[in-house]
């Protein structure tokens, strides 16, 4: 039976500039990567980091992300590198596919950790800043397996289910065609994995924008909700493929990795607490600001006529949302709040003795009757 409905796949996953081959996948990542960054620098200028510290973090965290990701793929599937007929230089090959997430976020953490602590930014602020854009550039990149023809799931006869190709293994990035020159197709339709991750993904961008933009989680708690978010449908999606993969207890590798991460990501969001963490940048010249009357004309504009120049803060320091308000109205640093050196711990107060009464009570007296006023209630019971 025809299908009413169908979508299709690309035939071509590469393509010849030239000597050099453009393949889709990677421009998929590129293009993820890009709107990760532009969606973590507006929410880290927000938060009040400099301009443009967002290349700075993915100078480190995207070469590591993608490192830990091939690490992941490779060490969760050894034997189609290092088992019997097995490529061990294939490990490299990651034109061809095969990045796990769950190695590249950790990857990925471990370079913008490495970043953070250079411009003196807390972790937890990047990853909060990032928590939406992450999964928007996850969304993006699973359009390189469409074109891949690859990680999709059971047959269908859904009227979203997806044509697939057989690709050429003499060609990679190609599919295999007949002797007529027609690409060859699987047979029937097949569950769009892919997309139902990328839509979920999408979901989950914007579930983690309004809650974070309603309830300003700090400390990390924002990327705790993409995590758990993520990680809720990679196990119902993970549990609908069909390519090959690793089981353990009749479940595939990555359902479990996925449960695990959940609850971890769970626990993270339940014990932490704290407000919304806001930076205040040091060793930079404070914004000239229009007095109270609005009269710009006492502004000093002069340093502005030649553009504004771009200024590496020293370092930052952490402030509450209403410190920060202040610093962006006056553009004064907030005082860092002193201890309470006038406070007297209540078990340093000492009591007073018997042997004090008398002398106190005698000075009440004299101040008595020095001012006219009559003496103190103990002073008078003593002397009657």
């Amino acid at each position: 039976m025809t299908p009413l409905a169908a979508l299709p796949s690309p035939a071509t996953a590469v393509w010849q500039l030239g000597p050099i081959p453009i393949r889709a996948y990677a421009l998929c990542i590129i293009v993820g990567i890009v709107v990760a960054c532009v969606v973590t620098e507006y929410r880290l200028r927000r938060r009040g980091v400099a301009p443009g510290a967002v290349l700075d973090i993915a100078v480190w965290a995207v070469p590591a992300g993608i490192v830990g990701a091939r690490l992941y793929h490779v060490i969760t599937s050894p034997e189609k590198y290092f088992g019997a007929g097995g490529e061990p230089l294939k490990a490299f090959a990651i034109w061809e596919g095969g990045l796990g997430i769950w190695g590249a976020v950790a990857g990925g953490a471990l370079g913008a950790w490495i970043a953070a602590r250079q411009l003196g930014i807390p972790l937890t602020v990047v990853a909060d800043a990032l928590a939406p854009g992450l999964p928007l550039a996850q969304a993006v990149g699973r359009l390189g397996n469409w074109f891949n023809n690859e990680l999709y799931g059971g047959r269908t006869s859904l009227p979203w289910g997806l044509q697939v190709h057989v690709m050429d293994p003499d060609n990679p990035g190609h599919a295999l065609r007949d002797d007529a020159g027609n690409p060859v197709l699987q047979p029937g339709l097949y569950q769009p994995t892919f997309l139902y991750e990328a839509l979920w993904n999408v979901g989950v961008a914007a579930l983690v924008y309004f809650l974070d933009r309603k309830l300003r989680f700090g400390r990390g708690r924002a990327f705790a909700l993409y995590v758990m978010g993520y990680t809720a449908g990679r196990f119902w999606i993970e549990m609908m493929r069909t390519d090959e993969a690793n089981h353990i207890l009749g479940l595939r590798l990555n359902v479990w990795t996925a449960v695990l991460v959940f609850l971890g990501a769970l626990a993270y969001f339940v014990r932490v607490r704290g407000p919304r963490e806001y930076l205040i940048p040091l060793g930079t010249p404070a914004t000239p600001v229009p007095p109270a009357g609005g009269d710009v004309s006492q502004v000093d504009l002069a340093a502005q006529e030649t553009g504004p120049r771009k200024v590496v803060p020293e370092g930052y320091r952490v402030v509450n949302e209403e410190q920060f308000r202040a610093y962006q109205e006056t553009g004064a640093v907030p005082d860092e709040e002193p201890p309470a050196a006038d406070a007297v711990p209540e078990a340093d107060v000492d009591e007073p003795t018997a042997a004090d009464a008398e002398p106190r009570a005698e000075a009440g007296a004299r101040t008595g009757a020095e001012t006219g006023d009559e003496a103190p209630a103990a002073v008078r019971d003593r002397d009657s």
